[in-house]
């Protein structure tokens, strides 16, 4: 159990470093519109390639967590690398206030918890009726991705960040129920599929929320919707528990972790951060 805590606070780490290389080779083109060969200048920056690179090792350590894990636990894991992006993000010129440092400190505490309550993942087994009622909530977040276009703009943000941690919530469900993460296993198993129709589209609907509001709002929708949404299913359907007589102890932590992940929103998209002057809150075009 505690190799797979470590590939989590490992995955963790991964993605925070990701999105701040990435955040700087984004910061490395100053024009305000960026054109297409502007953005084929950013993408081919190696700390850019390094970041996909990083988020791809990150995605595998996410997999491997889930083989024994909780969906609770990783997932609030997860949610702990805005924490490690806010560190990270330091030679960008973002720097923590008392509030920030709190709540890092606050992730530390409530990850501490929940790796002293967590036992093994759960065992219950899923059927076909399971992966085609996953594969039909994906239809529904995209035609709901659709559909926010109709939503008033100033919610058009928080729904579409709800709307990405959903799928992102879908991928990790999937990582949870698939039985063996051998190559041949993988390719025969449709809840590899689904996870991935489910990331793509999720990564996209993220995309999307950043553009049509502040990363705030965004973000924190999408570590809402990303971290409660798989914990309650394993709970529920997949036979996920704390160690007995340590139930209280997982609820506190999970909702110390998320809830300090939710102050550290801002830092879900370190570009559009970068910009602020150090100790200053950004502003809503920063």
């Amino acid at each position: 159990m505690w190799w797979g805590l470590l590939c989590a606070l490992a995955a963790a780490v991964a993605y925070g470093v990701a999105s701040v290389l990435q955040a700087a080779a984004a910061r490395s083109d100053t024009s305000e519109n960026i054109s297409t060969h502007g953005l084929v200048r950013i993408v081919a920056q190696w700390r850019f390639l390094a970041g996909i690179a990083l988020d791809a090792v990150g995605f595998a350590l996410q997999l491997a967590a889930l083989q024994v894990l909780p969906l609770f636990l990783v997932q609030s894991a997860l949610a702990a690398s805005l924490a490690v992006t806010a560190l990270a993000a330091w030679p960008l010129g973002v720097r923590l206030g008392r509030v920030e440092w709190a709540a890092v400190g606050a992730v530390c505490v409530g990850l501490g918890l929940l790796g002293i309550s967590a036992s093994t993942e759960g065992n219950a087994t899923v059927g076909r009726g399971f992966e085609i009622a996953l594969a039909g909530l994906v239809i529904l977040l995209a035609v709901a991705r659709v559909a926010s276009r109709l939503v008033p703009r100033r919610l058009r943000a928080a729904v579409l960040g709800l709307i990405a941690g959903l799928g992102f919530g879908v991928v990790a469900i999937c990582g949870r129920i698939i039985p063996s993460l051998r190559p041949a296993d993988l390719l025969t198993e449709p809840a590899t599929y689904i996870a991935i129709v489910s990331g793509a589209m999720a990564m996209l609907g993220y995309a999307a929320a950043l553009q049509s509001g502040g990363v705030t709002t965004a973000t924190a929708m999408l570590v809402v919707g990303e971290t409660f949404f798989p914990a309650i299913v394993g709970l529920l359907v997949l036979g996920d528990r704390p160690r007995p007589g340590y139930e209280a102890v997982a609820a506190c932590g999970f909702v110390l972790a998320v809830a300090a992940a939710l102050v550290l929103a801002r830092f879900g998209e370190p570009g559009q951060v970068v910009t602020a002057e150090a100790g200053s809150p950004p502003s809503h075009g920063s």
